[in-house]
């Protein structure tokens, strides 16, 4: 039997990962990888691992943080990321913490107290942190279990996102030697890898390359026409859910904000000019989802954790395949179904060219140009988009149809191009294999331009053959021609087209060549997968609201209460006990006890008003259990929650504490002091010193009122446990009752 740091009994190692994965995290199974990356940290081996954005990687450390010896730290690129991790974390019951620059001394010193008490299982710090001489002191004279490096691609210069703080953390594994390093990445080809694992120096690494399908992405590319209009259509049928939308330049960014709020559209800028309190305040709000849309450059993106993002647009064309793919990563973690859309014109080409030319680095310029040749094949050819997007970081996908892309699920038909194409190779030949495909299509096009004539191209056969067509389908001829193969670029910066072997058997008539004809229409995704299954959207409208609420209370982002995947299964299998709201995935014993009884009751009232509704067998007969711990009541005698806050008032007036109001209820302790904060802020009388002790609450109050924010996480670490989360919960109520925010 393997062996690992756990705190457990050894004869009981193995049934401790499942039973921590079912009762913190609320899952009953591993998606593919996580488990054997969990067992090889375990066993105290370094790993290096690509996944998929929303392939669950941060379960790969943190479930395993919870079972070993100490504090496992993590390297995360962004602030704002940090800071969703730790609550996200502290929601489901994992003592966390950050450090960074926005933290005062005071705050600082007393995440190293804990830290060197072993009270923190995950603490999150930012890569420059290693260049830090009395940080690192401070990590050597305490317990630690293992690094997570996150976004690890950042380490490396071939990379699409090169960072130099991340060369630091090379000296982990020389003044650590004996602890694990596992580097999680979601984007790196083969020469990233092994670029990354060498420059972190990773020690015979456990190595896994998970598939980078993302089955619930549809992928779709639109001809771009008017595109602030052509946003504003799509929106029309995503009303109500969350989005990026990608824009090249700072001007384009805000043009396309402020025309979609003349729209009554929330939508929210975001660019590296915009001063940090405004950036800061607008990923926030798109967060909490008080904005609908994010207009952003580039620079947003990798500090957002938002499990509930629906759609992605990309209004310009991406610099390359790698960025284009984390992007549109950032779309459905949840494991929901979600859009993404690129608008493509040949007229982005040239403005991402300017970039590039402005590179003063040869080889970065060759190598920038020949990503950007990539990304417009990708946009342009009528190929499976997911099969080049796989292809591109060396998977191949096996079907002939991924039935979740335009090209896929779209209306196509196979067209003969074979004379089109001997035109278009004719041109090249004639013109001695010299030129790119711009000025291919000149000539086919009979354009008459002074350099055409200049070189005597007026004067070739095929001048003029296509006049018939615009350039556009020219254009799309020669995509097709790359494509398959009968074409190939070659040449740095300006790549000149050659006619390969099996083009010479297509230009002298021996071979034919077909393509598929794409039909330019709005072509709707499929549901390909069995979580995109219908749910009950009235009642996943209520528990959104619900979360928004209870998100808004406790300060955080709604997706942490619960993810959307959460809430369609409750939408489909309508738990009405707090045994059944057990059985639903990513309900773990933390949020259950927080959270449970709420949505349970949201969903009991929906049942009551709509008794047509047929709740699944399995779920029925779980409601009807009468031995069932803590049951609201149900049927005849279901109440409305205002009856039940009611009889909670009753009993607080009589002289009762909360544990014994919540035992003879039958309610969780969360519900009960759920009933307070609503009495408290309708001003009802009672006793509050019996809830929560004077001396006890004066300190909570005055921490509240120092800090001027009401975060109910940073209150219970301050006091390092000495209060419950439900004290702080009541004491907030209290304050907020004399002086509303």
């Amino acid at each position: 039997m393997l062996k690992y740091d756990l705190m457990i009994h050894p004869e009981k190692e193995l049934s401790a990962i499942q039973h921590t994965l079912k009762t913190v995290f609320g899952f009953e199974s591993f998606r593919p990888n996580q488990e054997s990356i969990i067992r090889s940290i375990l066993c105290r081996r370094d790993v290096f691992a690509v996944m998929p954005t929303g392939g669950g990687k941060s379960l790969c450390y943190q479930l395993p943080a919870i079972l070993m010896n100490g504090t496992a730290v993590v390297i995360s690129p962004l602030i704002s990321l940090m800071k969703d991790q730790v609550d996200a974390a502290m929601a489901n019951g994992i003592p966390s913490a950050f450090m960074n620059s926005s933290m005062d001394a005071a705050e600082v010193s007393d995440v190293y107290r804990r830290l060197t008490y072993n009270k923190i299982r995950l603490l999150y710090i930012a890569p420059e942190r290693f260049a830090m001489p009395h940080f690192i002191d401070k990590l050597k004279s305490a317990s630690i279990s293992f690094f997570a490096i996150d976004e690890a691609h950042c380490v490396s210069e071939w990379g699409h996102d090169f960072r130099p703080d991340y060369l630091g953390l090379s000296l982990i594994p020389q003044i650590f030697p004996d602890v694990p390093v596992a580097a999680f990445t979601a984007t790196a080809t083969r020469q990233v890898q092994e670029d990354i694992i060498s420059r972190i120096g990773l020690r015979t690494p456990y190595v896994v390359r998970a598939s980078f399908n993302r089955a619930n992405l549809y992928y779709e590319v639109r001809a771009k026409s008017r595109v602030e209009n052509q946003i504003l259509e799509f929106l029309g049928t995503h009303r109500g859910e969350s989005g990026i939308i990608y824009r090249t330049t700072r001007d384009a960014v805000m043009e396309t904000a402020n025309f979609l709020r003349s729209r009554d559209i929330i939508a929210l800028p975001y660019h590296a000019g915009l001063p940090a309190e405004d950036r800061s305040r607008n990923q926030e709000a798109f967060n909490k989802d008080e904005a609908q849309v994010i207009v952003a450059t580039i620079a947003f993106g990798m500090g957002i954790d938002k499990s509930n993002v629906r759609f992605v647009i990309h209004a310009d064309l991406p610099r390359n395949i790698e960025g284009y793919y984390q992007e549109t990563g950032r779309a459905g973690r949840d494991g929901e179904p979600a859009h993404c859309l690129l608008f493509f014109g040949r007229g982005d080409i040239p403005k991402v060219r300017y970039f590039i030319n402005a590179m003063t680095d040869e080889r970065e310029r060759h190598i920038a140009n020949e990503k950007l040749r990539q990304t417009v094949g990708f946009a342009s050819h009528n190929v499976c988009r997911r099969k080049q997007l796989l292809g591109f970081f060396g998977e191949e996908y096996p079907d002939d149809n991924c039935g979740g892309c335009d090209i896929c699920s779209g209306s196509v038909e196979q067209v003969d191009i074979t004379t089109d194409a001997q035109i278009l190779m004719s041109a090249i030949s004639r013109t001695g294999q010299r030129f790119g495909m711009g000025y291919i299509v000149d000539i086919v096009t009979g354009t008459d331009t002074s350099r055409i004539r200049k070189l005597g191209h007026h004067e070739i056969k095929t001048y003029g053959a296509g006049k018939d067509r615009d350039k556009k389908y020219w254009w799309s001829v020669g995509d097709e021609l790359l494509a398959q193969g009968v074409l190939i670029q070659e040449g740095n910066p300006y790549p000149v087209l050659n006619i390969t072997a099996k083009g010479t058997g297509i230009l002298f008539g021996t071979e034919k060549i077909t393509a598929l004809k794409k039909e330019e229409k709005k072509t709707k995704p499929g549901r390909r997968h069995a979580d995109a299954e219908h749910y009950d959207e009235l009642l996943f409208e209520k528990l959104r609201a619900l979360r928004k609420r209870i998100a808004e209370v406790q300060q955080v982002p709604p997706y942490i209460i619960f993810s959307d995947k959460t809430l369609h299964e409750i939408c489909r299998q309508f738990p009405s006990t707090l045994s059944a709201m057990r059985e639903i995935g990513g309900v773990g014993d933390a949020k259950l006890e927080r959270y449970g009884e709420d949505f349970v009751m949201e969903t009991l009232l929906y049942l009551a008003e709509n008794p047509h509704i047929s709740v699944p067998k399995s779920f029925a007969e779980a409601a009807a259990d009468r031995n069932d711990e803590a049951r609201p009541a149900t049927g005849t005698q279901r109440k409305k929650k205002g009856e039940t806050v009611e009889e909670t008032y009753a009993l607080l007036k009589g002289g009762m504490s909360l544990d014994d109001i919540a035992k003879l209820r039958g309610l969780t302790p969360s519900t009960v002091v759920s009933h307070v904060e609503h009495l408290l802020r309708e001003g009802r009388d009672f006793d509050l010193d019996q809830v929560v002790a004077p001396a006890k609450r004066q300190k909570i109050e005055e921490f509240f009122l120092s800090a001027r924010e009401y975060g109910l996480n940073p209150a219970v670490e301050h006091f390092n446990g000495t209060i419950s989360y439900e004290e702080a919960r009541i004491t907030r109520a209290w304050l907020q009752s004399k002086n509303p925010v």
